[in-house]
């Protein structure tokens, strides 16, 4: 006999959308060398960008986590493990730039989408975390 599930909240539905989101900004360039020679495009895998990365696998593992085993309710599946990914993302994605602070040119949005586009998942987990806050604890 299996329990019945919970449907899938607002905040964990953005968390999902976040780790995707910050996903797809790993697979994109993070930095693309500007000037006349070749562009050399770096990417998340490159540096710190890896956090990025782990944090959001670890979202979607968090969120799926009471679906795949079954029980309803996980000690870890609370507001604060999502900010504290959060908080890995958003300091993987702050701290990966660092290097490259001498040419910033190619850092802006169109030579970086991927920078950018982790940074947006990242905040987005952040407010998905906040949404988690004011959900009915689970039982």
């Amino acid at each position: 006999m299996t329990t019945p599930q919970r449907p899938v909240s607002r905040g964990r539905r953005l968390a999902v959308v976040a780790a995707l989101v910050m996903l797809l900004g790993c697979l994109l360039p993070w930095y693309t060398l500007a000037g006349d020679l070749p562009s050399s495009p770096f990417g998340a895998f490159d540096g710190s960008g890896v956090l990025v990365f782990g944090a959001a696998l670890a979202t979607l593992a968090l969120v799926t986590l009471p679906y795949a085993t079954g029980r309803p309710a996980w000690d870890v599946d609370r507001w604060i493990a999502y900010a504290l990914i959060a908080g890995v993302a958003v300091l993987g994605a702050a701290v990966w730039p660092v290097g490259f602070l001498d040419g910033p040119a190619g850092l802006r949005p169109d030579r970086a989408p991927g920078l950018w586009l982790s940074f947006a998942g990242a905040l987005a987990l952040i407010r998905a975390s906040f949404l988690i806050t004011r959900e009915p604890t689970r039982l």
